[in-house]
């Protein structure tokens, strides 16, 4: 069931790309609310709306958000005739219609109708979505390292999190700063430059539309676990390995690692990567194993924990040791976008952004040849 509540815009918070932050009154209290341009249409102080505020009566990692169904007061205008047929969010109250990549209606529907080799495009697929921005500088920083220029980078949300890619103040940040060159939205996810039916068609897209030198595939924000081995969204990492596989890319299997997650199943590398590897993924992929130097104590006993949980992925994967030293760090440090982590940032655990930004710096490698 819906929790909702009526009420009052009272302020204008942060914008960013297809989302803005405003302030609500309900009743004696005010809650921060957000509002999706493409669903509700514009909204200023003094409109009346209507919020879904389930997750957040629950407690539940939203961002601490009620979410703006709609305007009471007020419709938006009807979107004007547009080609595409594809629906999204399918069959809820809040579907919506676009224009698919290889939609009939669209100018790449010839390219990609027989289309089924990605020629060797390297893709990462990573658990979670704070891991895109540290994936995305270490593939920045290992081009620079080398001399050069910064690959194109594609990244490829899945429905398993959030659906409206809006939602994501890192995709706006990295695409503003110019260090994300194209977002794809697939399956029922929605809002990226390119939508596809499925992360498959996705990754054509990526490399025949807009020419990525390597794609990035994860769920958008909202990670969902039920403290069980099969009940996570980010068991699709596993499946994105096959597609990038079935394509003819070469899948980069990113390692959800921490030092500092309390939960015993996440520490080093966390069960998420060994069963979506290890059961899910049925095709060979290149897990980049980092290998801390220079950085401490806890970070090499880190990477020893590391190296002994990734031995069971050996038989059907390459394990590949990355260094992941100072320089790589510091890399980290200069991201467009505030790394954050299970409410952790770069200092309080640095080993996460650092396994997967070696996955970065290896797909860079691939991509060069």
């Amino acid at each position: 069931m819906i929790a909702w509540r009526a009420g009052t815009v009272v302020s204008l918070g942060r914008r960013w790309t297809g989302a803005h932050e405003v302030l609500v009154q309900v009743g004696d209290e005010q809650l921060q609310a957000l509002a999706y341009d493409d669903v509700v249409g514009p909204v200023e102080a003094g409109a009346a709306v209507l919020l879904n505020v389930t997750a957040l009566e629950r407690g539940l990692g939203t961002g601490g958000y009620a979410l703006v169904v709609a305007r009471t007061d007020a419709l938006p205008a009807d979107p004007p005739p547009a080609p595409g047929h594809l629906v999204k969010a399918r069959y809820t109250p809040q579907q919506v219609m676009v224009l698919g990549v290889d939609d009939q209606e669209s100018v790449h529907h010839d390219l990609l109708q027989d289309a089924d080799d990605v020629l060797g495009m390297p893709v990462v697929t990573a658990d979670l979505h704070s891991a895109l921005p540290a994936v995305v500088a270490g593939a920045r920083h290992a081009a620079a390292a080398a001399g050069r220029p910064a690959p194109r980078i594609a990244y490829v949300m899945t429905d398993g999190g959030a659906l409206p890619v809006a939602f994501s103040r890192t995709v706006a940040a990295l695409r503003e700063a110019g260090w994300l060159d194209t977002c794809i939205t697939a399956g029922q996810a929605y809002g990226g430059d390119l939508e596809a039916v499925s992360v498959h068609s996705a990754l054509l897209a990526a490399r025949l539309v807009a020419g990525a030198d390597l794609a990035v595939v994860s769920q958008g924000p909202g990670n969902l676990g039920t403290d069980t081995r099969w009940g996570f969204s980010g068991v699709l990492a596993g499946d994105a390995v096959n597609a990038a596989a079935a394509l003819h890319g070469q899948p980069v299997a990113s390692l959800r690692v921490s030092g500092a997650d309390p939960r015993t199943r996440h520490r080093g590398v966390s069960h998420h990567s060994l069963t979506a590897y290890g059961r899910v993924a049925l095709a060979t992929a290149d897990v980049p194993v980092p290998v801390f130097t220079g950085l401490g104590e806890s970070l090499d006993q880190l990477g020893s924990q590391v190296r002994a949980q990734t031995t069971t992925l050996s038989g059907r994967h390459r394990l590949v040791d990355v260094q992941a030293d100072a320089e790589l760090l510091a890399a980290l440090r200069r991201c467009p976008v505030r790394l954050s982590t299970m409410g952790r940032d770069l200092d309080d655990d640095p080993g996460s952004f650092l396994a997967a930004a070696v996955a970065g710096v290896h797909a860079a490698a691939l991509a060069a040849g």
